[in-house]
């Protein structure tokens, strides 16, 4: 059990079943009734990234939810009955004609507190032939003092999105994520490197499986503002689980002052 202060993180690291939005919510749906049974503690759950689709890309327009209500509906109505936030890893979402690689997130109330589009779009997956890059950073509150900012699989190689954020008053980053083998010594170090250097937790939950000729590794990660990590999932699907605890990040800042310290007006813009 959690104690004063402490918030329990579930990560849904689950397979996805390319092209059949039906069959994922399904199974989506089995593995967060799990996690809250397993883990009646749990104050926020985490799902991947483009968990309703997968990477289905050239029918990505037939398979895409409007305007992301099956999802939005599903996603707000269990956090409502298990009284838990969750961020709904992301989607593919048709909007006004296009289409959106979008993150929900609800608090334990249901009540939607954001919708990220993916900022950064993969070239090596095609994205940007498909999808619409999505136009601001997010951030949203989630309860225990723990403020979050929003960022998808490769946002995460663009160290600009996570310093905005962090300055703005992220203490967390949520990533969801399909990121393939081979590249898990970046995913880890990425990921690491984004809460050292801003001294804020990284909740990142990533899917596991094949979709296609694509293969996906998992370890899914909580790491601490230390750059410590405080739980790594496997490679098979399972809930990963660990206890966060918001205040440490005004600790680690308050160790190593990086921000007091920054030097804005002498670094280079607009290169």
């Amino acid at each position: 059990m959690t104690e004063q202060g402490e918030m329990r993180v579930v990560l849904i690291q689950g397979d996805i079943k390319l092209g059949d939005p039906e069959a994922n919510h399904q199974h989506m749906q089995r593995l967060l009734e799990r996690a809250v049974e397993q883990y009646p503690d749990a104050k926020l759950a985490v799902l991947p990234e483009m968990w309703n689709t997968g990477y289905a890309l050239p029918q990505i327009h037939e398979l895409a939810d409007p305007e992301g209500k099956t999802s939005r509906e599903w996603l707000s109505a269990f956090a409502k009955k298990h009284q838990i936030s969750i961020v709904g890893g992301s989607i593919a979402e048709k909007r006004d004609g296009q289409i959106y690689n979008t993150m929900y997130a609800y608090n334990e109330e249901g009540t939607e507190v954001s919708r990220y589009d993916k900022l950064h779009l993969f070239r090596l997956m095609d994205e940007e032939k498909y999808l619409e890059p999505g136009a601001q950073p997010e951030m949203f509150e989630l309860g225990n003092g723990l403020t979050a900012g929003a960022s998808i699989c490769y946002d995460i190689r663009f160290p600009e999105l996570a310093r905005t954020l962090a300055l703005n008053g992220a203490r967390a980053l949520i990533v969801p994520a399909e990121w393939p083998n081979p590249r898990l010594h970046h995913w880890r170090t990425l990921l690491t490197a984004r809460a050292i250097e801003n001294q804020m937790y990284v909740i990142a939950c990533n899917r596991v499986g094949k979709g296609g000729d694509t293969e996906f590794f998992g370890h899914s990660l909580i790491i601490d503002p230390w750059g410590e990590i405080v739980a790594e999932g496997g490679e098979g699907e399972e809930i990963v689980s660990g206890v966060i605890r918001p205040g440490l990040v005004d600790e680690v800042r308050g160790r190593i002052p990086v921000f007091e310290d920054r030097r804005p007006s002498i670094y280079f813009s607009g290169k």
